[in-house]
């Protein structure tokens, strides 16, 4: 059976979009306006995308079942396991008591809560995206700031804030070589251009990320140390895109050296008044009327003292994460490692990475005006349970919990308290990931997208906002890329923009939608023991999405009208 998609099966654009819109809008309603449970919100907006496919789209049944079950494989492998291996990580480190060590290492460096929140939720989370990504910054970094001593609230809905300008290459570049794939443009092309779009909101996130906890004079109180790392950020972000080229190593580098720069600047600045939490030491209103946390004067720096020597070992199994997924993403590891652990029976073209033709593979086709001609749509699953991020997460938790002395049985039974404590997040993801492959393979992405391009003039703005919307339904700048990169450069091409400048704008404002993708806020709620606020975390961070999205698509709609001469061409990348 083939079937190729249709993108207005109701005669006018408008009212088919909107039918396309309903799993996203029960999607939102049931998860921030009735509050009801993640997993229980994923199925029913997959459960609605079937429908609307199925009796709308005339898509058969049988393709929609499979594009659900599809989804949810490819997000246990690519995503769930990623993310249950850092919770993994961080299990164990508590396990040992390093997590303490940890804590007390930050605090040691300032116990002002705006620069430990800048450290951490920051700093720390851009490495931890540029390492893994699918959720991993939100849950280590949210768990470390619980431990720091944030409310949990505090410590998922600011981190869905900070987890955004490093998105577009999380997971060593993913985003970025999805893009290329799908649009078949330059990919060094389209890296410079999201690496001349994003480190300008890089400088803006740290000061709304402090701004989003305290007020404003508490905000300016640490200007300087804002400046610091959206500036050390946002320079080696666009260093490395630009003139390295390189796409896998961008959100790495730049935490890495953002972490270095605003450790050695505190060493020689402190904020005139040090910021706590009420519950830190004795309350000091902050103003009438403000909503923010109360604070108290504390010394700096207070707390437990440990040595060098143990500081370095509570710090290792990240030390030793970050080895293990550069060399998993070290393209002559990943294929060795294909060629010689991939079964026989799930490859496809003699390729150990081709992976297995599902049922569903070339039996959907996308027609015009979203691709040139008919176009069947691969649907195959490689299963490289090896070279797969999440395997190099699990073994990188696994030889760090040895090396601090943690028995296998141990390290055994604290994974079995990881699964159980994740199942719930388990489901919701992979409900979501049905969801986002139902709403590809059905068509009815690109029915929104289409929608977007009766904007004309303010594509640009509104393509931005494709992309937002692509993360916000999919949980993924890498699968928002995969629905709207071609669909980006298709319509930029006939509006008569630059490809390359609306394709990395669908990158780049798709970063902003990670926020408020239920994928996220579950991963959120998780991680800080907050199952069932999700719906409250989502109305927090819903506005910051939007204005920071706002924000993205005035930088774009200055490229393409006032700066169109700064979207490269012709770039290579430098090996």
């Amino acid at each position: 059976m083939t079937w190729t998609q249709l993108y207005d099966p109701l005669g006018h654009w408008w009212l088919s979009a909107l039918v396309a819109a309903l799993p996203i809008l029960v999607l939102f309603t049931l998860l921030a306006g009735l509050r009801v449970k993640p997993h229980w919100s994923a199925l029913a907006g997959a459960a609605t995308a079937m429908l609307v496919a199925i009796v709308v789209f005339r898509m058969p049944a049988s393709l929609a079942g499979e594009s659900f079950l599809y989804g949810v494989a490819t997000g246990l492998m690519n995503i769930v396991w990623i993310v249950v291996a850092a919770v993994y990580l961080y299990d164990i480190s508590v396990n040992t008591g390093d997590f303490e060590i940890m804590k007390a290492s930050v605090g040691g460096i300032s116990s002002d809560r705006r620069l430990q929140l800048l450290l951490v939720a920051f700093c720390f989370g851009a490495f931890i995206e540029g390492c893994a990504g699918f959720g991993s910054p939100v849950a280590i970094a949210g768990a470390f700031m619980i431990g720091l001593g944030f409310k949990p609230f505090h410590a998922a809905a600011l981190n869905l804030i900070a987890n955004t300008a490093p998105v577009a290459w999380g997971a060593i570049g993913t985003p970025v070589h999805m893009l290329a794939a799908v649009s078949l443009l330059p990919e060094a092309d389209m890296n410079a251009m999201i690496g001349r779009i994003l480190p300008i909101t890089a400088i803006i996130v740290p000061f709304w990320l402090v701004r989003a906890m305290v007020g404003w004079k508490e905000t300016f109180e640490v200007l300087p140390a804002i400046l610091v790392v959206g500036v050390s950020f946002a320079s080696m972000q666009f260093f490395w895109s630009n003139h390295i080229r390189d796409s896998n190593l961008v959100d790495i580098t730049a935490g890495l050296f953002s972490l270095l720069c605003t450790v050695l600047f505190l060493l020689f600045w402190k904020p005139k008044r040090i910021w706590r939490f009420a519950e830190d030491g004795e309350a000091v209103s902050v103003g009438a009327g403000a909503s923010h946390p109360a604070t108290s004067a504390v010394p700096d720096g207070a707390g437990h003292h440990y040595r060098k020597s143990q500081v370095l070992k509570a710090w290792a199994p990240f030390l030793i994460l970050s080895l293990f997924v550069f060399l998993w993403g070290y393209k002559p590891v990943k294929d060795w490692m294909n060629v010689h652990t991939t079964p026989a029976w799930v490859t496809a073209d003699g390729k150990p990475n081709g992976g297995w033709n599902t049922p569903l593979h070339r039996k959907i086709s996308r027609d015009k005006p979203v691709v040139p001609k008919p176009t069947p749509e691969a649907a195959k699953f490689p299963f490289i349970w090896l070279s797969a991020t999440g395997t190099g997460c699990f073994l990188a938790a696994i030889v760090g919990g040895l090396i601090r002395g943690v028995s296998l049985g141990n390290l055994m039974k604290i994974f079995g308290g990881t699964l159980v404590r994740m199942r719930f997040a388990v489901l919701a993801i992979s409900g979501m990931l049905g969801l986002g492959f139902v709403t590809r393979y059905s068509g009815t992405d690109a029915v929104l997208g289409l929608a977007f391009t009766h904007t004309a003039w303010f594509f640009p703005f509104f393509g931005t906002f494709l992309g937002w919307l692509g993360v916000a339904l999919t949980g993924s700048d890498t699968s928002s890329n995969a629905l709207f990169g071609s669909l980006q450069r298709i319509t930029a091409e006939q509006l008569h923009l630059d490809p390359i400048l609306m394709t990395s704008a669908n990158s780049a404002g798709g970063v902003m939608g990670k926020m408020v993708d239920a994928q996220s806020i579950c991963v959120a709620t998780a991680a800080t023991n907050q199952v069932g606020n999700e719906g409250i975390i989502f109305r927090f961070v819903v506005w910051h999405s939007l204005a920071l999205g706002a924000i993205v698509g005035i930088i774009v709609m200055l490229y393409a009208y006032v700066f169109p001469h700064l979207v490269p061409h012709g770039l290579t990348f430098v090996h």
